[in-house]
This record gives structure tokens, C-alpha cells and sequence, in this order.
């Protein structure tokens, strides 16, 4: 297997781009996006992002559990109470989705909407919530108890308040379709940046690989250095903004929804994948698993790697991974 040679910053970083090379920011699912693109010129650039954000809003609007009249809505409405028929996409998301619960053990959940948001980050929290609020929180929280029927596409949540939401899953989605219509459209090369959830293929119009380059959490000012990326995604999740601490530990913002408790131990993971939907997964889940139990889930799926930064400092890397610090 070739060796990637991974060095460290967060910015998203394109050297040598030439006036062939088109970028458009705006805010999609309540984030940042960039969208950008290799174009002859700029009326084709501009229909292509066009038709890239036209198709991320109708995913939007398709999983969004904030919109009362999207079918992800009317699953959580009729918890406890009967199926739902839903879309192919929706279902076959969802589906996916769960396989993925399989795979973290839980560690990755859709159900998990279904916790009392009894953490706060924001700087309120005093004290720790007791035993049995945290308890309480996840009362309701369990993929297993999402019933599907693939004959009919139908999608059934046993439970009453049972919940589904894809904030751990959603954007990395919308990227790849984004990618998948621009790619169909012709468009030979481009990267999108789905609020740090980043899809890229092909190369500069210099020839030049795309260059992605994540942070160093424990000192945001400087930088490892770069990953070349010409085909998949780079996700990186991270504990540095978001968190609070009692009696001398660190609880991230990240919640198990097995426990209700905070993860901690590690303050930043990235995932290489090839689809962003499957990074944004396991970068979250790895949070959720620890360092340990993480490196190993990941040695075992073709294709993917990660790179791990625990609350010392400390980086460890999957095999296939060499770090190479500037």
C-alpha cells in the first residue's frame, strides 16, 4: 500500500491556481461551505456551483429534522405509532446509517436526536448533571430499535419520542452528491469544503494535487503542514472549542449516546476516506471509542485511515500513515 506522507495545519491551501480555477462561499445546512471548481470560465463555473448548491438544498430539505414538512420530520412525528413511507435516498441513508452503528458498536448513532441536551458548552454549565439525568438523557436513544422495511421503503421507529437527525452525517452526504453532479456535469476537477468536511478530486489546473492541511489543536497558530488529495475525503473532528471542565478533566462536546456522557481523551481526529459521508461518521465515532479501540475499528475497513491527537499532544496514525512533522 503506498505510504502517505501527512503533515499538519487547517487551512485549505491551493497553490498555483490560475484564473481557470473557480470558488464560491455561502451557507448551506445552518454552515460553512466553499465550493470550488475548474471551469473554462466563469458563466460554466457558475452554472456548475449553481446546480451543486441547488442539489445540496434538496438533500437539506430531504434530512433535515428542523423543517416540520421534510420526511425526516414525519418519521420522528409518528414514533411509537406506525411506519413511513419515505424516498429511496432517504431510506437507503438511513440504512447506511445503521450499518455504521453496527460497525462503531453503537459509538455512531442517527437516533441519537433523541437525548435530553443536559450538557451545555457555552460556558453555563456549574456542575455536572447527576447519574440519573444522564441516564434519563439517552433513555430513548438506540438504533436498534429503528425498523426498516425495504420492501416498501419504510422506515419505523419503535419507541415513542424516538427521534433520528443527521448532524453526524448529513453534510459529509450532501459533499459527495455535490461532487457526484459535478463530476456527471463534466467537471474534472474540484474540492468542497462542507464546513471542515472536505471532498476533493483531481487536480489544480498547474497539474498540482489538492492540498488540505489540518490544525494543530494544541496550538492553532502553527502548522505541521500539508496532504496532497486528488480522489476522497478528509474530515477532521475536534474537542479544542467546545468543552468544559470539572475537577480537572476535560469533557468534549461530543456525547457517547450509548452513556450520555461526554468523550474524553482526545482533542482532534481525522479521517481519510474515500466518500465524506463515511468520514464525518467515523471521525465522530472515534472520538466516542477512544484512541485504542478507534485505530483498531479503522484498520479494519479497506480504504481508510486516520490520524488521532490525544489530550497530551500526542499523535498516532493508522499503519498506512507516515507523519512527517516540519
Amino acid at each position: 500500500m503506498k505510504r502517505l506522507v501527512v503533515i499538519f495545519s487547517m487551512l485549505i491551501t491551493t497553490y498555483g491556481w490560475s484564473q481557470n480555477t473557480f470558488k464560491r462561499s455561502l451557507m448551506l445546512m445552518g454552515s460553512d461551505f466553499e465550493i470550488t471548481v475548474v471551469a473554462p470560465d466563469s458563466a460554466a463555473a457558475d452554472k456548475h456551483i449553481t446546480n451543486a448548491v441547488n442539489e445540496m438544498e434538496r438533500i437539506e430539505k430531504l434530512i433535515s429534522s428542523w423543517d416540520p414538512d421534510s420526511q425526516t420530520s414525519e418519521i420522528n412525528r409518528n414514533a411509537g405509532k406506525k411506519a413511513v413511507l419515505v424516498d429511496r435516498e432517504l431510506f437507503e441513508l438511513i440504512e447506511r446509517a445503521l450499518g455504521l452503528s453496527q460497525l462503531t458498536d453503537g459509538a455512531f448513532d442517527i437516533t441519537y436526536a433523541s437525548m435530553d441536551h443536559i450538557w451545555q458548552f457555552d460556558g453555563s454549565m456549574q456542575k455536572m448533571p447527576n447519574s440519573e439525568e444522564v441516564k434519563a438523557s439517552v433513555a430513548k436513544v438506540g438504533y436498534k430499535n429503528v425498523e426498516l422495511d425495504k420492501i416498501n421503503s419504510a422506515v419505523y421507529l419503535k419507541r415513542s419520542g424516538m427521534k433520528i437527525g443527521f448532524g453526524a452525517i448529513g453534510k459529509g452526504y450532501a459533499a459527495d452528491r455535490a461532487k457526484k453532479l459535478l463530476r456527471d456535469m463534466g467537471v474534472s476537477s474540484g474540492i468542497i469544503n462542507a464546513s471542515g468536511d472536505i471532498t476533493a478530486w483531481g487536480l489544480q489546473p498547474n497539474g498540482a494535487p489538492w492540498k488540505v492541511a489540518i490544525t494543530n489543536p494544541m496550538d492553532k497558530q502553527k502548522a505541521y503542514g500539508t496532504l496532497p488529495v486528488t480522489e476522497g475525503a478528509v474530515v477532521t473532528s475536534g474537542n479544542y472549542e467546545k468543552y468544559v471542565v470539572f475537577n480537572g478533566k476535560r469533557y468534549s462536546h461530543i456525547i457517547d449516546p450509548r452513556t450520555g456522557y461526554p468523550s474524553n481523551g482526545l482533542v482532534s481526529v481525522t479521517v481519510f476516506a474515500p466518500k465524506a459521508e463515511l468520514a464525518d461518521a467515523l471521525a465522530t465515532s472515534i472520538f466516542v471509542m477512544g484512541k485504542t479501540v478507534g485505530l483498531n475499528r479503522i484498520a479494519q475497513i479497506p480504504g481508510v485511515s486516520c490520524i488521532i491527537i490525544d489530550d497530551k499532544g500526542t499523535l498516532f496514525a493508522s499503519e498506512e500513515i507516515e507523519i512527517a512533522k516540519l
